[in-house]
């Protein structure tokens, strides 16, 4: 199954919230690990990322990050101010600027790197390290803080950083680290995601709605923009199928909306509608986006074929 790594055990996560929702908070290790274990999680997740990257090969990894994190931004302040300006504060079908801008800025890295391992480069594996930091409130909270709606964490951009340099340099400087960092990223994103899934239930889609799901498929659509975008920013050998795999929304952006009436109390009666809003975005993304990055993969290995077979055929002929 496409990303069936991170589908699996959120579908079990999920299931498991609905059906018995006082599991997850029985305490102890059980509560720790499945519940409350998201950033512990995330920040391992961020560590086994950085010790990935081989600071020879640095250069390409940070591009195209820096690429799919860009285009990531700039699409979700767009449809944000747009949102803004045609609909006003209450925005259109029920979505707010400040959930257009926190669920379209916003990546699954789990899910990204999962597909990576199947459809992309090991230079797409790289940009996980700067596409990484689209992860929680940060870049969202940028957005609505140059319009004079939230204050910058400084901090948040720093908390990021840190693990993803402590695997970095421990990954280049001890390449045992390196190689059971790989071994371990699978067992790390399985429950890493059962973490994430464990704060919502089925009960999420009926609360956002109809506009949950348009979000979802709004966020899930951009992927075949970037997939065009990213392969023409890119040289013929370093292209992939890996730019529609960031047409995603993760669901770690559904705790992005109370973060930002931390920052601007005026927005707190926005939180509920907001955070199921996300959430659902990221459910309908989870299940869309693998499909269409194999879609794409799939198309851009037929076309490379019929290539290689024209070329030979010219060869012969000559």
């Amino acid at each position: 199954m496409p990303g069936g790594l991170v589908i699996v055990p959120l579908i079990l996560a999920v299931a498991i919230k609905t059906l018995f929702p006082e599991l997850f908070e029985i305490g102890g290790f059980t509560t720790g690990l499945f519940k409350n274990g998201q950033p512990a999680m995330m920040g391992l997740f961020l560590i086994l990322c950085g010790s990935s990257i081989n600071v020879r090969q640095v250069g390409m990894p940070l591009y195209k990050g820096s690429i799919l994190t860009g285009m990531k931004f700039i699409l979700g302040v767009l449809l944000g101010l747009a949102v803004a300006k045609f609909f006003g504060p209450l925005g259109w079908m029920g979505l707010t600027p400040m959930v257009m801008i926190a669920a379209i800025t916003n990546s699954n890295s789990s899910l990204y790197i999962s597909l990576s391992a199947q459809f992309g480069k090991p230079t797409d594996t790289g940009a996980i390290s700067i596409l990484s930091l689209n992860d929680g409130p940060f870049f969202t909270l940028v957005a609505l803080g140059a319009t004079g709606l939230a204050s910058i964490p400084f901090q948040a951009l720093v908390a990021t950083i840190i693990p993803l340099l402590i695997g970095f340099v421990w990954g280049n400087l001890d390449e045992h680290f390196k190689t059971t960092c790989q071994k371990a990223q699978p067992i790390v994103t399985f429950f890493m995601t059962i973490s994430i899934g464990s704060s919502t239930d089925l009960s999420t889609l009926a609360t956002a709605g109809a506009s949950g799901i348009i979000l979802g498929l709004i966020s899930a659509a951009s992927g075949i923009l970037f997939y065009f975008l990213y392969n023409a920013l890119l040289k013929k050998d370093e292209r992939s199928a890996m730019g529609a795999a960031i047409g995603t929304t993760a669901l770690n952006s559904a705790m992005t909306p109370a973060a930002i009436a931390a920052a601007d109390p005026s927005m707190a009666h926005l939180v509920p509608m907001a955070t199921a809003q996300c959430a659902t975005a990221s459910i309908i993304t989870l299940f869309l986006c693998p499909f269409l990055v194999a879609f794409f993969d799939s198309r851009m290995k037929k076309k490379r074929a019929k290539e290689a077979a024209l070329d030979n055929h010219e060869h012969v002929h000559i």
